[in-house]
């Protein structure tokens, strides 16, 4: 029995050690330098967020771009009266000449981060499609997720290192930030599984760079027409700059939907306040000039009587 136990330990060693789960995983495509696409968080299952990103971005895709237009669509129309075995040779035919397979609109990627999904995007502006479904929820204000938290479009990607990041940075901030183009705008750095950037320096030397393209450029955190989104996953950076990222509260899907809380009612009571209490000085002011004026009239009309009493006596003696 034990020699069975030892030999069954070494297949269990086998099947979940290290050398086993790399095998598995070998294939996997993960985040790469020059991928454009969508990073998504969720709150601790990837795999329902991967589930609701494909049915809230291929919603939406399809209102912006249209429908997905698949190479094989209009050949299975035609080759509807052609047997199965001929369809199935022409189509190894075609992958054997062409030899690169047909990439869809969307494809999830492995980010390399916990609660990280990156989906790959193909043939569209993911910044747009972003800001298109964001604006949707926030006018509507309908909940069409439940795991997913927040959207960043990612339009550029770099290695992350600082040098790398600043030269990439100088051409990809131009069409926004160059002279003439000017505007407000913030930067929301975040890291993961990345410790050899400091996020102090990080931000300097971006402010810097859009500063050297037109000083016209100038930094607000309250309300800033552009924010530049850098986040930094392992050895990669995925940079975007988008519009409104205040208003959709950092492009968090769950908080977009939420009535918003104005701000004015904060302040209203203080103003109510005042005014009532300056109406109950001016009232009290006006209370005690009335006490004045009737304490002058009273003693007005005391000489009055006494004079009448008088004339009285003296008439009464003749």
């Amino acid at each position: 029995m034990s020699a069975v136990q030892n030999d069954s330990r070494k297949r269990n060693k086998k099947r979940y050690g290290a050398g086993y789960h790399s095998k598995r995983y070998k294939g996997s495509r993960e985040l790469e330098v020059g991928m454009q696409g969508i990073l998504i968080t969720c709150n601790m299952n990837e795999r329902k967020c991967t589930a609701e990103a494909y049915n809230l971005l291929s919603e939406y895709a399809d209102e912006l771009f249209g429908p997905e237009k698949l190479q094989d669509s209009s050949e299975e129309e035609e080759g509807d009266e052609e047997d199965v075995e001929d369809a199935l040779k022409k189509e190894v035919a075609q992958l054997k000449k062409t030899g690169v397979k047909q990439e869809r609109r969307f494809q999830a990627m492995d980010s390399g981060a916990n609660n990280v999904i990156f989906i790959k995007t193909q043939n569209l502006d993911s910044d747009k499609l972003v800001h298109h479904i964001l604006s949707d929820l926030h006018t509507t204000k309908k909940k069409k997720s439940r795991v997913i938290l927040r959207m960043l479009p990612v339009t550029g990607t770099c290695k992350a290192f600082q040098e790398d990041m600043v030269k990439y940075l100088t051409t990809f901030l131009e069409p926004w930030f160059k002279a003439p183009n000017c505007g407000t705008y913030q930067i929301a750095f975040k890291a993961r599984n990345s410790s050899h950037n400091k996020r102090d320096e990080i931000i300097k030397s971006i402010a810097g760079l859009v500063g050297k393209l037109n000083p016209k450029n100038k930094v607000d955190l309250t309300n800033p027409e552009l924010t530049i989104i850098v986040e930094v996953i392992k050895n990669v950076c995925c940079l975007s700059v988008v519009k409104d990222y205040a208003l959709y509260r950092k492009y968090n899907v769950q908080e977009v939907v939420k009535e918003d809380i104005p701000k004015p009612d904060v302040t209203t009571p203080k103003i109510d306040t005042s005014t009532a209490e300056q109406k109950e000085k001016s009232e009290a002011e006006e209370a005690k000039q009335e006490e004045k004026t009737a304490e002058e009239e009273t003693d007005k009309k005391v000489p009055q009587d006494k004079k009448e009493e008088v004339d009285k006596g003296d008439g009464e003696g003749e």
